[in-house]
């Protein structure tokens, strides 16, 4: 019986202890873990009326992923992030204010479900047309005494361009092709004879893409991704041919028929009635393409539209420009 009754003694001492260890209000971890909870909740009736407001007008900001698809007219069209609203980082930009602003909201992009990628090998003939980017393709087979010049006005108006060169070209002028890499612009695959894709063979076809884009990385050091077929022509096995070499086959959505040499001002008329987001603008190194680039891109500039390349153009990031 005694000793039970010492045993009992002991549990109610352990048990004592055992309460007396547990997180204390006056321990110093306990209060710091209070201080960092207190700081990451709104202290006052304004704080959470604004964490409230920006909960709830989330959903009105928020845009969902648009899906890469096979368009009847347009074919592959890219896929668009979506747009969710981070709650905590806006609120976080506001709290100091203390008002809902909705140039203080900070996003999230959300990947779409089907991308580019997903579909089976399709021409592509303009970017998603919610997303606010021109491309400027420039064909080069010929006309080499306008390439500096349209390199210094797409850097003085700080654009990036895709130049499709023609492998033959390249093997000639080497240094050319170097000059348009070094100043920051993306190199394609535009054949190596200028062929006829949609009637070659299909051995023939492969050798053309190979040579080129050999002879382009070789003297770049860059491996095109992306094929303009020659005038534009092409079968649906060139474009799966390209797709196995690792390239998307690159077509347009306006034409500056700048072959054709017109007055600059045409130029400009022609691209500006028809430019849209999303829009690929197909040109060659010209003397009217040269003489009217700085006003064509000051235009497409002025109707808040981003020049860009075309692996820009293509891929899903979702921007947004401010207004003027």
């Amino acid at each position: 019986m005694k000793k039970q009754y010492i045993q009992f003694l002991a549990f109610i001492c352990i048990l004592l202890v055992s309460i007396g260890s547990l997180h204390n209000p006056f321990t110093n971890d306990y209060v710091r873990g209070l201080k960092e909870n207190a700081e990451a909740i709104p202290v006052s009736g304004k704080g959470d009326q604004l964490l409230n407001e920006i909960e709830k007008r989330a959903i009105e900001y928020s845009i969902p992923a648009e899906d890469a698809k096979i368009d009847p007219v347009w074919k592959a069209t890219p896929g668009l992030n979506g747009l969710e609203v981070d709650i905590k980082a806006s609120f976080e930009k506001m709290k100091k204010d203390g008002d809902f602003n909705e140039n203080k909201l900070v996003y999230r992009q959300i990947s779409p479900k089907v991308h580019l990628e997903d579909l089976p090998s399709t021409a592509i003939y303009r970017g998603n047309p919610n997303k606010p980017i021109v491309s400027f393709l420039i064909n080069v087979a010929w006309g080499n005494e306008y390439i500096p010049d349209m390199l210094k006005t797409l850097k003085k108006h700080n654009v990036r361009a895709t130049f499709f060169l023609e492998g033959r070209w390249v093997k000639e002028n080497p240094d050319l092709a170097k000059m348009i890499t070094d100043a920051g612009h993306e190199v394609g695959n535009h054949s190596y004879t200028h062929p006829n894709m949609k009637t070659l063979a299909s051995n023939l076809v492969r050798e053309e893409l190979l040579k080129t884009n050999q002879v382009i990385e070789a003297a770049t050091g860059k491996k095109p991704t992306l094929f303009a077929p020659p005038s534009g022509s092409y079968r649906d096995e060139v474009v799966k041919i390209a797709d196995e070499l690792g390239m998307k086959t690159i077509m347009w959505s306006v034409d500056t028929i700048d072959w054709q040499r017109p007055q600059p001002h045409v130029l400009v008329q022609r691209v500006m009635g028809k430019v849209h987001p999303g829009a690929m603008v197909l040109m060659h190194p010209t003397s009217p393409t040269a003489q009217s680039l700085e006003r064509l891109i000051i235009s497409i500039k002025q109707k808040n539209l981003a020049i860009d390349n075309v692996s820009t153009l293509l891929n899903e990031e979702r921007i947004i420009l401010k207004k003027k």
